[in-house]
């Protein structure tokens, strides 16, 4: 499964993003964590391959999960689904 890395100058958290292409949900995060100048990575999970999106969806369902978008996963253990901005704020503490 490949990421698309977005630079930003606050890295002190990892931040992988599920997400869909053309969801205004996951657009509106992408924004958000752009615009606070956090580093993420993130994957378009509707663009991926048979495969890569039955792992997305066991990744997810492992961690405590629904399949729903966009699915944040910070430091590789919380999870945060929907745009839940003050969730977001309080876990990457901006």
């Amino acid at each position: 499964m490949k990421t698309v890395k977005v630079p930003g100058e606050k890295r002190e958290h990892e931040v992988l993003m599920y997400a869909i292409s053309t969801c205004a949900w996951c657009k509106r995060t992408k924004k958000f964590l752009v615009d606070k100048g956090i580093e993420y990575e993130y994957v378009d999970v509707d663009l991926c391959e048979g495969k890569d999106r039955e792992e997305i969806l066991k990744d997810i369902s492992r961690r405590g999960g629904q399949p729903a978008y966009p699915t944040l996963i910070v430091d590789g253990k919380t999870l945060i689904t929907g745009f839940d901005e003050e969730k977001i704020r309080k876990v990457l503490g901006i």
